[in-house]
Order: C-alpha cells, then sequence, then structure tokens
C-alpha cells in the first residue's frame, strides 16, 4: 500500500489524512475509492489505515483522514459533534472527487462504531455517494443511550444536558468531562481500548458534554431510506455489548433495497486486528459489495 499525506479543509479547519494507494496503481488511472471513517475517539491511524489496507489490495484507492480537533487536524480539543463529522465526511468527498488517481462517480464509504451512522447520515444527504457500509454502530442516539443506562441514569443524563445547555449560553463553553461519563464500555472493548489503541495515541482525552447532546439528537436510521437506490451494508457483530445488535437490525429494517446485513462472529472490536480471522470474511464481504460501485 501506498501513502501519501494531505491535507483538506472542512468548514476552515485543517484536517489532516492520508491518500492510500493500491500497490500496483499506475500513473494516469482512475480508480474507484472509499472513504474509511472512524468510530468515537478514532484516529486515522487506527482503523480508516487497517481497513485501506484490505480495500487497496481490491484495486481502490482510499481517504482517511481526521476529524476537527483530534490527531494533527485543527479544531477546538474535546469537541465532538456528530453533525460536524457528518461535514467533515462530506468535505472530505469533495476532496476526494479531484485527486488524479479516483474515478469521481465511483465513491463509497465505510464507517466504523459511532462513524457508522456518520456515514449514513452523510451517504443520505449526499448522492455523489454510490454506496455505504455501516459496521458495529448505534443509529438512534436517544434508543441507544437509554438501553445501555439504568432508567434513573438516563433522567440525570437529561438533567446534566440541560445543565450544560446553560452553562455554553452563559459562560460560552461546554463542561470537559471523562470521554467515556455517558459511553461507558463493556469490559471487552475496554480491554481491546487499552491493550490495543490508548497505548499508541493520545486516547481518551477530556470531551466536552455537548457531546451526549449530539448524540441525543442523533437518529441516523430515520435517513436510511433516503440512501436507495444506492446499496447499503450493514454488519454487526453478534456478541457486541457496547452497540446492541439491534441497533443494526432496527437499521436494515428502515432501509429500502438494496441492502445487505452480515452478522459478525464477534463482539466489538475484539477481532479489529488486521488478518484477524473474524476480520477476514467480512472484508471479503466488504470488498464484493463496493466492487458494483
Amino acid at each position: 500500500m501506498q501513502e501519501r499525506s494531505i491535507h483538506f479543509y472542512s468548514e476552515g479547519c485543517k484536517l489532516q489524512g492520508t491518500v492510500y494507494l493500491p500497490d500496483d496503481y499506475q500513473p494516469g488511472e482512475k480508480r474507484p475509492a472509499i472513504i474509511p471513517c472512524s468510530g468515537y475517539n478514532g484516529f486515522n491511524g487506527f482503523y480508516p489505515r487497517m481497513f485501506s489496507r484490505y480495500l487497496t489490495k481490491a484495486g481502490f484507492v482510499c481517504l482517511g483522514f481526521d476529524y476537527r480537533g483530534f490527531a494533527d487536524s485543527e479544531g477546538p480539543r474535546g469537541r465532538v459533534i456528530l453533525d460536524e463529522q457528518v461535514e467533515d465526511i462530506v468535505n472530505a468527498l469533495t476532496y476526494l472527487q479531484i485527486q488524479d488517481e479516483v474515478d469521481p462517480e465511483r465513491i463509497g464509504l465505510i464507517g466504523w462504531g459511532m462513524g457508522a451512522s456518520n456515514v449514513v447520515r452523510a451517504a443520505a444527504k449526499d448522492e455523489r455517494v454510490k454506496a455505504v457500509a455501516a459496521l458495529n454502530g448505534f443509529f438512534n442516539g436517544a434508543r441507544w443511550l437509554k438501553t445501555i443506562h439504568a432508567y434513573v441514569q438516563w433522567q440525570e443524563i437529561q438533567q446534566t444536558i440541560a445543565e450544560d445547555r446553560v452553562r455554553r449560553v452563559t459562560t460560552g463553553a461546554s463542561q470537559l468531562a471523562d470521554p467515556f461519563i455517558h459511553y461507558p464500555l463493556d469490559p471487552a472493548t475496554n480491554h481491546t481500548v487499552n491493550e490495543d489503541l490508548a497505548v499508541n495515541y493520545p486516547f481518551g482525552e477530556p470531551t466536552a458534554l455537548q457531546f451526549t447532546e449530539s448524540i441525543v439528537g442523533m437518529n441516523a436510521e430515520r435517513a436510511a431510506a433516503d440512501i436507495a437506490p444506492r446499496p447499503l451494508f450493514v454488519a454487526h457483530g453478534k456478541h457486541n455489548l457496547l452497540h446492541p445488535l439491534e441497533e443494526s437490525v432496527s437499521l436494515y429494517e428502515a432501509a429500502k433495497e438494496p441492502k445487505q446485513l452480515y452478522l459478525i462472529d464477534g463482539k466489538h472490536n475484539d477481532f479489529m486486528v488486521y488478518g484477524h480471522p473474524v476480520l477476514n470474511p467480512l472484508m471479503d464481504e466488504v470488498v464484493r459489495f463496493f466492487a458494483a460501485i
């Protein structure tokens, strides 16, 4: 896989990224392209690069990037707003379209975890996306938060959101808090994060509480039907305790044909290692899915 460092701008923020090219790419060719998008607190060097290793082997050009406020991309640290990340993806799409190596009429999106809802919403609003894959995500933020919290905790979260809204309009800033205060990791996911991710990247920095309000207002499921007649691929871990399987099933049922549902024989990210025997067949299906764009 060949790599070229790039940058582009998203609503005034300079975002850093990488164009990933197949080893057999020849100058002058126009290849189909994919933008792999990170999940919560993710970086281009996490899963976008790993997805690109599979996809470039299959002949695709890929563009991985860091959302505003992450890694070396510009933007306020700790500010995670889902609508803004969707804007970053749409702007990445514009940048990718003008690259010499890319067929601008054959671009797809793949999103991991929280990024899965981002790519669904980006595809629904932008017809330049020809196919979209949503992996291990959640697609109705309020429903998901209610699912993983007890009733009393949910009431406390709503109160926290209301208090932070007042704080923002009276002080100009959202309160910073532990990034997982309302996004509790299950034991398996927490182990993977600490063993494989946190040791190599500035992972888990404080996040503004406005992020929680952003989750509550997100409903990608409502937008799912707008993707058709472009194809949608939905995949989810059978044993995922962080994002329940029902989230992807509900998204799939809300979408129109053509669509595909793939059940992963794993949890959330326990298999997210290049060459893993669970990840390999998933990526084979992803490659077959995108081959049609």
